[in-house]
């Protein structure tokens, strides 16, 4: 289930499962809706900024739209006398919203500009799974990162050109240029000839 934003998305829940793996960066996502009759911003902030990040970092839900958003982290190794999972629980995730008036362009500074407006929607906890034990949640957390890819990729296509073609246009271009090439030749045997 997706998740729900100030009266305006739907969350599944608190948790946001990452992969155990010290070294590397690795994902999760997070499925967000816009449940409300209104156009919804979103933003998500982290108390890691400089070992997380978000794709996309925000953005404008139409009524009813849906996104799946990834959230990439770097997972530090432990430090000598910690549990490994002790300083990586530490780490929160918010998403806060804002209702905004129709299809606006997305700008961090709404947020600014409105800040009596801004709903805290969500508190995530991260929690680490252990990447080579198998289990249910990351079965589904690929799943969702595959739907994510999908969206991305889908997102990047350019829209397909619905309009009607617009019939002898491209002969009229067609044409131009072979009269064009003709004059250009012309032009040629013209400077042979006077040479």
């Amino acid at each position: 289930p997706p998740l729900l934003l100030g009266g305006g998305f739907y969350f599944p829940a608190e948790l946001l499962v990452l992969p155990d793996e010290p070294g590397k960066q690795v994902r999760s996502a997070v499925r967000i809706k816009n449940v409300s009759k209104s156009h919804v911003a979103f933003k998500f902030q982290t108390t890691a900024p400089k070992s997380c990040f978000m794709r996309p970092p925000g953005g404008i839900l139409a009524p009813g739209e849906t996104i799946i958003a990834t959230v990439f982290k770097f997972v530090e190794h432990p430090e000598n006398n910690e549990k490994p999972l002790d300083q990586k629980c530490k780490v929160k995730f918010k998403i806060v919203s804002l209702k905004v008036k129709g299809p606006v362009e997305y700008v961090p500074e709404l947020f600014d500009e409105q800040k009596d407006q801004v709903a805290v929607e969500q508190i995530l906890r991260v929690i680490f799974l252990d990447a080579e034990r198998p289990s249910a949640q990351l079965d589904r957390l690929k799943r969702q990162l595959a739907e994510a890819e999908a969206a991305l990729e889908a997102r990047k296509k350019p829209p397909e050109d619905t309009s009607p073609p617009i019939v002898g246009e491209g002969l009229v271009i067609d044409e131009w240029k072979e009269r064009r090439e003709r004059y250009l030749a012309r032009q040629q045997v013209e400077e042979v000839d006077s040479v």
